[in-house]
């Protein structure tokens, strides 16, 4: 297959500031012999660099500050292939993720959203060849405008959790969660199409709440899985939209995550999609 979509990512971006331990702290707990690294990050911005990589013409409108920060993220994308004409700056500083990482890869998150709290669609213009994704981490107000506004594909990855208007639900083309996720938001089983992803044991698409096709993991050893859970919503989102059949598209998008955990970086390396089916049929 040729990979060919045009992509518009909608969301954060944000300067991820990681700590590396043995394993997580408890509530009250300090653990110590950690690693400090700094690099860029943001769901939004992770879809946007991995959509690129991966052979999707992608642009990104976001916000970032009027700091150091937001100059090193917009270099960051920029290096990835992703179009950042119509990224902003904002009045605030670039939002900020604090994450602690275990030796499995496990991990724990706290965002500040800083400028991504600015993110505007003024001016923004969406054609209907052009396929959207978007997630939670920027408002429901502007979800809720995308979904008014984007005449194509629109895939929604509704993480973190929170309850979407009913009109983002019954718009999306697509909607991408976790098992976690899917549970917690009960609206999801009236949606059109869902992609459920469940960790080591695969991914599904349901329809209406019904499942239509499944996807067994492929095995990785896991580094980090910050950023794997972004570029699999970008691979399928580019895959679905390519042409690829349901099962092919969730192993495609299985494969690039399975890539995405076994590097430190939440904005990792790819290959192009293309390289990431033979070995899959």
């Amino acid at each position: 297959m040729t990979i060919d979509c045009s992509l518009t990512v909608v969301g954060s971006i944000n300067a991820d500031i990681t700590a590396t331990t043995s394993r997580l702290p408890a509530a009250g707990e300090t653990v110590g012999g950690g690693r400090l690294s700094r690099s860029p990050g943001g769901k939004g911005a992770n879809q946007a660099a991995a959509a690129a990589r991966l052979g999707a013409r992608t642009r990104m409108i976001g916000a970032v500050g009027p700091d150091t920060d937001g100059q090193a993220m917009l270099q960051a994308l920029r290096a990835a292939g992703v179009r950042i004409d119509a990224i902003a700056e904002a009045t605030t500083e670039t939002g900020t993720a604090l994450i602690m990482v275990d030796a499995d890869g496990e991990n724990q998150i706290a965002v500040c959203e800083g400028a991504n709290a600015e993110v505007s669609l003024d001016g923004v213009e969406f054609s209907p060849d052009e396929a959207v994704l978007t997630q939670l981490e920027i408002s429901l107000d502007l979800i809720a405008e995308l979904a008014d506004r984007v005449p194509g594909f629109l895939a929604v990855n509704a993480a973190p959790a929170l309850p979407l208007p009913a009109e983002v639900v019954d718009r999306a083309d697509l909607i991408i969660v976790n098992e976690f996720e899917y549970s917690q938001l009960p609206q999801l089983k009236t949606a059109r199409l869902v992609a459920v992803t469940y960790g080591a044991k695969g991914s599904a698409l349901l329809r209406n709440g019904e499942q239509i096709a499944f996807a067994e993991a492929v095995r990785a050893n896991p580094v980090s899985t910050v950023g794997a859970g972004d570029a699999y919503c970008a691979a399928l989102t580019i895959g679905l939209t390519s042409g690829l059949e349901p099962e092919r598209a969730l192993r495609a998008a299985n494969a690039v995550g399975a890539a995405a955990v076994e590097v430190a970086s939440a904005q990792p390396e790819f290959d192009r999609l293309e390289t990431y089916l033979p070995a899959l049929d």
